[in-house]
């Protein structure tokens, strides 16, 4: 199938300022995500065509050389794109070599036609594989599917064009002529519309991919401390909680909490509050397994969910915790005597569930040993040493004194 060069060309244009357009319009006042050098990339991939179209009707400088260097900027912005889009920084006068060079190569060459057609062809095939590279490097990073998208279209971009370049030597002047319909041309102009539909959809998808990442991440964690928030403390909770009785393997739960947090802020001001909550945390996180969650449950208090955990361990842990927090200091500028020292309570359950045991009964028995811990004196553990049914729990909670919880 042979087709009509000029529509072809025409498309091409046509789709490419319209996407640009698009995409400028989307990424007006986004700076670092690449999308305004993806919409730099089809609008001159745009101006390329518009001049290729016109061979003939304009002087050869503009359409050959010109058009051409233009057509070897389309992948330089695209790779910058692709490094913008990953954090990578944008080396411009890396980039822009090969397109210099085909700049250079073809005022060379304009009286050698097979030989102009190979190298161009090559140089910006190079640059495809280039781009492509670019993307499969950090494939392990992105999420969704929109990097093999992406890539897809370069690589049928580099494939056609290196086979054009190597082919150049082998056909007549008639089949590479780029105003002249061929099947060369045809596969040509089809490989270069993928590019502009199939690559552009695809960083479209890798933008949207990564944006719904990061509000997956933001709705799941705490925006000041970085650990999980209390909607995904209790889906963790209540997950690990039915796999606990499923499996009849023990789970244990912390809550945590920061001593006299109040005087800290009112002696230091909230900023310097907010800093004590995430030296606490980092204290936390630093020694709680990998398969363990630290969250904020609500102000200056946290839980730690510990999966496949028995009473005794979790005790453990919390003593080392309760130490190991009152030992550190949080480091602030302006604060004499090296930090600020906090001190925590905590309040454990641990040991195996029974049917019919939920998420909420674990958190109240923890949260009524935090309780005594903090009657107690704080600065110290507690143990609850069994779950209450939630009828049960109204008239318990009116008499601490009858909290099934013991001291360490």
């Amino acid at each position: 199938m042979v087709a009509h060069v000029p529509t072809m060309l025409a498309m091409i244009i046509v789709s490419s300022l319209m996407m640009a357009a698009s995409m400028a319009v989307v990424g007006w006042g986004r700076r670092r995500d690449g999308l305004g050098h993806w919409a730099l990339a089809l609008l001159v991939n745009a101006l390329g065509h518009v001049l290729l179209m016109l061979r003939g009707q304009v002087p050869d400088v503009l359409s050959v050389v010109i058009g051409n260097a233009l057509l070897s900027g389309v992948l330089v912005a695209m790779i910058a794109a692709i490094n913008q889009f990953h954090g990578r920084s944008v080396r411009w006068w890396l980039l822009l070599a090969p397109t210099a060079l085909v700049l250079a190569s073809v005022t060379m060459l304009m009286d050698n036609f097979a030989a102009r057609v190979g190298l161009v062809g090559m140089t910006i095939g190079l640059q495809s594989l280039w781009a492509l590279a670019a993307v499969l490097q950090r494939r392990h990073d992105a999420v969704g599917r929109g990097h093999w998208l992406l890539g897809a279209g370069l690589a049928l971009e580099a494939l056609v064009l290196v086979g054009r370049s190597v082919l150049a030597f082998g056909l007549p002047d008639t089949e590479l002529n780029i105003l002249r319909s061929s099947g060369m041309q045809t596969l040509t102009f089809l490989a270069t519309f993928s590019v502009v539909l199939v690559s552009s959809m695809g960083f479209v998808f890798m933008l949207r991919d990564r944006a719904d990442e990061n509000n997956r991440v933001m709705a799941a964690l705490d925006p000041l401390t970085g650990v999980a928030n209390r909607r995904s403390l209790i889906a963790a909770l209540d997950r690990d909680v039915a796999r606990s009785v499923r499996t009849r393997e023990s789970i244990a739960l912390m809550m945590v909490d920061i001593d006299h947090f109040k005087h800290v802020n009112d002696q230091y001001g909230h900023p310097v509050g907010d800093q004590v909550l995430c030296s606490v945390v980092n204290v936390l996180r630093q020694r709680v397994r990998a398969q363990d969650l630290v969250g904020r449950y609500g102000g200056e208090e946290f839980m730690v969910v510990l999966p496949d955990t028995g009473l005794v361990g979790a005790e453990q842990l919390a003593r080392e915790l309760c130490k190991a927090v009152e030992v550190s200091r949080c480091r602030v500028d302006g604060v004499e005597g090296g930090g600020i020292a906090v001190t925590v309570s905590i309040g454990v359950f641990g040991g195996r569930l029974e049917s019919g045991d939920s998420w909420d009964m674990l958190i109240a028995a923890a949260d009524r040993a935090l309780y005594q811990a903090k009657e107690n004196g704080r600065n110290r553990v507690e143990v609850a040493t069994g779950l209450r049914r939630p009828s049960a729990q109204a008239g318990a909670d009116a008499n601490p004194e009858t909290q099934p919880a013991s001291s360490y």
